[in-house]
């Protein structure tokens, strides 16, 4: 992807851990690397086609000097999130903050923080059998959508399915969403609980009844296995109520295990 490099921008602001950097200030150096296709601005020569690097470094110079942070950690992590979410076609930032006047009683040329951060792309499997099924299912697509660092791109249509497993219970209604996020897959999975907290969800019966369930199915390409997640979705290749939705909404979507597509595996599955 292309980009766009600002390079040792001086902001005096507030940071540090020691009460006097925050009373007194210093100076930082900022440099960020822009991440966005130019390729249209390239064919236009129009500025609104591209990332306004002006606007940019003041919004990074105006950030800086509203807040104040003790680590550089955290005002990086901060920073990117806010140019990610303000600045149409930014894709992804590295970002380093340099600190040159580090109080640590020794000579040194600058103390720097760098990282990098984007946006990626997840699909949640929604469903719900209890209550007000079309109720809970748009209230979770509602609660994403407010979520900070989330943006919600499609919902499926809602379909009627059949219980899975053994339990007898009412049918359910089920879909699927893309979710571009700036969200980690732990902080997603976190995310997603609450939201089935505030529908009153119950963990007592494995695949029983529920007022709201949330999946994440697909993150990027990465494959997750920890204790409390796993990605892609272990059974998301033998549900048909999971691949229905998601091929409507993206039927080249990838199963970077399986190496098939959601279409692919539907008509496996069918």
């Amino acid at each position: 992807m292309d980009k766009i490099r600002i390079k040792n921008l001086e902001v005096f602001a507030n940071h540090g851990v020691f009460p006097e950097e925050n009373k007194l200030g210093q100076k930082f150096l900022v440099s960020a690397e822009l991440y966005t296709d130019t390729r249209k601005a390239g064919k236009t020569d129009d500025l609104k086609d591209s990332i306004h690097y002006g606007e940019v470094c003041h919004q990074i110079k105006g950030f800086l000097q509203q807040h104040t942070y003790k680590l550089l950690e955290r005002a990086a992590e901060e920073l990117c999130a806010e140019l990610l979410i303000s600045t149409p076609g930014l894709e992804r930032i590295q970002l380093e903050i340099k600190k040159p006047w580090a109080p640590i009683g020794l000579s040194l040329e600058t103390v720097s923080m760098e990282i990098q951060r984007g946006w990626h792309c997840a699909y949640i499997a929604l469903g719900s059998n209890m209550g007000d099924k079309d109720g809970y299912l748009n209230q979770a697509v509602q609660e994403l959508k407010k979520a900070s660092g989330c943006r919600v791109e499609r919902v499926s249509d809602f379909l009627v399915t059949a219980p899975y497993g053994n339990v007898e219970q009412d049918d359910f209604l089920n879909g699927c969403l893309l979710l571009r996020t700036l969200l980690s897959p732990q902080e997603l999975l976190a995310l997603l609980h609450e939201i089935e907290q505030k529908a009153d969800r119950k963990r007592d019966v494995r695949w029983g009844p529920r007022t709201l369930d949330l999946d994440i199915l697909l993150y990027d390409d990465q494959i997750v296995d920890s204790e409390d997640l796993r990605i892609p979705h272990i059974e998301m290749h033998k549900r048909d109520f999971v691949l229905k939705p998601l091929a409507q909404i993206a039927p080249y979507a990838f199963h970077p295990l399986l190496g098939k597509t959601a279409e692919q595996l539907l008509e496996e599955l069918e």
